[in-house]
């Protein structure tokens, strides 16, 4: 295969992943907390037949977007959205992840639990207990929960040391490898989430361009491939 044709599918890789990218964020465009992804194309040099240089295209790093997605009311009590810098802190498996989607609600022992079962942890990483029958639960601009005016705990808000460097474990949590801090003045509202932050035209816009990228880089293929044919034949004549 010449450098051309190499060329030319290390691109039509590319353009795979981010189409598969793309979908992602369209099929989660309603998802509570999500935060949209993207690929960055990148070009690396490689040596081919004959000692000379390939340029080839790789779309193997991921970015995603942190911006805020609109804070919609939903009059829950236990539904809680940060305004503004923080995560929300949560138990998975034992260890410890951030994530913005605060669709809460206390499970059958009393724990504060995210849409998935996993705890919400506290400042301190203990899972927040809300008693059976409490009422008139309130949860103030600091995350403090409290049920008929006695305080329960304190929703953990931290900010990760790195915030270019977490890694998304699934659609809506995340790793903070380089740890995180407390976020001093968090401004938590209770009755409110916080939607994702794809947006669907632009993202359908981009998927009509991959596509027809991905078209013409298959075109492209075939035909160099009729060309390779035709001079192998030319040749065996």
């Amino acid at each position: 295969m010449e450098s051309a044709s190499y060329t030319t599918l290390s691109r039509q890789s590319g353009l795979l992943r981010e189409m598969q990218v793309i979908a992602n964020n369209i099929a989660n465009a309603q998802t509570t907390g999500f935060k949209q992804e993207g690929v960055i194309f990148s070009e690396y040099v490689t040596s081919g037949d004959g000692g000379e240089s390939i340029s080839m295209a790789d779309a193997r790093v991921g970015k995603t977007s942190y911006l805020q997605g609109n804070l919609e009311p939903t009059g829950g009590s236990f539904d809680l959205a940060i305004e503004g810098e923080g995560y929300f802190l949560v138990d998975s498996n034992g260890e410890q992840r951030l994530t913005r989607a605060g669709a809460f609600s206390p499970s059958a022992v009393g724990t504060l639990v995210t849409m998935d079962g996993h705890a919400v942890l506290d400042e301190g990483g203990s899972p927040i207990f809300v008693p059976p029958g409490a009422a008139d639960l309130f949860v103030a601009q600091d995350g403090t929960l409290s049920a008929d005016g006695v305080p329960l705990g304190k929703v953990g808000v931290v900010r990760p040391n790195d915030p270019n460097g977490m890694i998304r474990e699934s659609g809506v949590m995340f790793r903070a490898d380089g740890g995180y801090e407390p976020v001093e003045n968090p401004h938590v509202m209770q009755g409110f989430t916080e939607a994702s932050n794809v947006d669907t035209i632009l993202q359908m816009a981009r998927m009509v361009e991959v596509q027809r990228a991905y078209e013409m880089g298959q075109s492209f293929v075939e035909r160099e491939d009729e060309r390779i044919r035709n001079a192998l034949k030319s040749f065996v004549k």
